[in-house]
């Protein structure tokens, strides 16, 4: 933020304001709701949503994320909490702040120490699943509120039964309340997105249990809440829960620095600067690390709320400052406004806020772009974006959040060595202008009689070495020569060293001479501090073909041992 105001423009100053004050009308209605999704008195969310976008402002790296109270951590934190305190009771609330500042401290740390990288180790389809899976829990868990019925506890499933078995019971002014509500966010969203939709169906509710005096029909209101600024320091939990929370704490982190950072990243790209994920950490921490010593709950960066910052206008930090302003301005004036805002009108901004993240098309198209390769028959197991967007979004449904965020993130690892322990193996061919390419991709690409040439297109190391032999070894069956396009091998270790050796003496036991091209890099190097014993190393693919056609049919009388097939 410093740097901002260094090289801030007058010109700024007025799209700044007008953001910031668009920014508070949305923020305002969803933070009390995403507090009451927590499980916490909804003023907890005013609580956290001020010192999280002052404190963000002025150690993030984003010009326009907004950070407050959002549906997927607030869910999260709901369920880490329900393990430690009963709800709706001043422990239940002391725990939840306890985990924002468990939080922050984490995110802090991890911030100085550069682990940046971290949000990569949670793949887009995981998160994506997970996201799906915890939207369509909260929506679900918001209808009997939006109804007037009972909330059944229990998984998606159970909740979604509930609701069902119960729809005989709907207070009838208050499903009116909750669909005028809803209708009326996803109308202005649609047609007029400048227009603050949450802020105008709350105003709308209140009005409306005023003037018909609708708490005396039965219908759920907010009822009172404290005025005045937050009490600050740490809450009374004991130091046993402290350290308990520390693990789910980093999940949280995980989360929303994951969600965060990409909703950081689209605005930068689009407005031309760069993000530096280690300040977004820091960042992320301190905005935590705020919330929970002003008795708030978990925040992280809203993809929805930055988009209404950048339409309005935002240029700089200075948009978050005045949210932040105004919100300190309604705990100290305006909170008595909102004690009669209708539960039902809340609900509403909840399922309005969420149904634009349950994208089941995602699915489908992780789906197709997770095909096989060509030529190998299509399978689950060629799948692996869409398996693991599935299971993200199914750990979620039936073993609630904490769960699925575990299962989640054991997902995205389990992915990552999936991937790299089935590097592709692409045949090469000879384009009539000279160019070897993917002869799959290519149909002017031709082979050369008797001998094969293939790319890995991945490392060679420990983990992958017996799949790339028995890749190779299929490759060579019926040919006198094997080329290896090592171009795009960025690197090899010692058992991909002792690989190729076996593989070089298995092959000249059949026959067939193997040929090495493009050693480059950090194969090169380790190549020659091993000393592999790899007869036939060229600089390219071009030269080892050249070299396996003058020498013709593989010698037969290597002194090497005979190998079975």
């Amino acid at each position: 933020m410093l740097d901002s105001l260094r090289h801030y423009r007058p010109a700024w100053l007025r799209p700044d304001l007008v953001a910031g004050l668009t920014v508070w009308a949305v923020l305002v209605p969803e933070s009390l709701a995403y507090a009451a999704i927590a499980g916490v008195p909804p003023v907890v969310g005013l609580y956290a949503a001020a010192p999280a976008l002052v404190l963000y402002a002025i150690l993030g790296s984003s010009r326009h994320l907004v950070v407050g109270p959002m549906a997927a951590t607030a869910a999260l934190s709901a369920s880490i909490v329900a393990v430690y305190a009963d709800a709706g009771g001043d422990d239940y609330t002391a725990v939840t702040t306890a985990l924002a500042i468990v939080t922050g401290v984490i995110a802090l740390a991890a911030g100085l120490l550069r682990l940046g990288f971290l949000a990569g180790f949670i793949s887009e389809p995981v998160l994506k699943g997970f996201i799906l899976g915890m939207a369509l829990t909260i929506i679900v868990g918001q209808v009997p509120k939006l109804l007037g019925i009972e909330k059944t506890d229990g998984d998606f499933f159970v909740q979604a039964w509930g609701v069902l078995t119960h729809l005989g019971g709907t207070n009838a002014w208050t499903l009116a309340v909750g669909a005028a509500c809803l209708a009326i966010v996803l109308a202005l969203k649609h047609w007029l997105p400048l227009v603050p939709g949450s802020l105008v169906a709350v105003a709308i509710g209140i009005a409306a249990v005023v003037a018909l005096d609708l708490a005396d029909h039965g219908v759920d209101i907010v009822g009172h809440i404290d005025a005045g600024l937050p009490a600050l320091g740490l809450p009374d939990v004991p130091a046993a829960t402290w350290i308990d929370l520390i693990g789910p704490a980093a999940g949280v982190m995980l989360i929303g620095f994951a969600e965060g950072l990409g909703a950081a990243k689209t605005y930068a790209d689009r407005n031309g600067y760069r993000i530096n994920p280690n300040r977004e950490l820091t960042g992320l921490g301190a905005a935590n690390l705020g919330a929970g010593l002003a008795s708030g709950m978990v925040v992280n960066g809203s993809l929805s709320k930055t988009a209404v910052n950048g339409g309005a206008g935002a240029r700089t930090q200075l948009s978050g400052l005045t949210a932040a302003v105004l919100t300190i301005v309604t705990l100290l004036f305006l909170t008595g406004l909102f004690e009669q805002l209708p539960e039902a009108a809340l609900a509403a901004v909840v399922i309005a806020a969420l149904i634009e993240l349950v994208d089941f098309g995602l699915l489908k198209r992780y789906w197709k772009a997770s095909l096989a390769p060509r030529g190998t028959p299509a399978s689950l197991a060629a799948r692996p974006d869409f398996i693991a967007a599935v299971a993200a979004m199914l750990g979620v449904l039936v073993f609630d959040t904490l769960p699925g965020l575990v299962i989640g993130m054991t997902l995205s690892l389990l992915l990552l060595i999936y991937r790299s322990s089935r590097p592709h193996l692409v045949h090469l061919g000879r384009t009539p202008s000279g160019q070897w390419v993917d002869r799959a991709r290519h149909e002017d690409a031709e082979p050369v009689d008797g001998i094969a040439v293939v790319r890995c297109d991945g490392s060679l190391y420990f983990a992958n070495t017996d799949h790339v032999r028995t890749a190779l070894l299929a490759a060579a069956e019926g040919h006198r020569a094997l080329v290896l396009d090592g171009e795009s091998m960025p690197t090899v270790d010692l058992s991909g060293t002792k690989m190729l050796t076996e593989l070089d003496r298995h092959l000249a036991a059949q026959h067939v001479t193997f040929y090495l091209a493009h050693d480059i890099g950090q194969v090169r190097d380790l190549l020659r501090r091993t000393d592999t014993d790899l007869e036939h190393v060229h600089p390219t693919v071009e030269s080892a073909v050249e070299a396996a056609i003058e020498a013709g049919p593989a010698r037969q009388d290597r002194d090497l041992p005979q190998e079975g097939p």
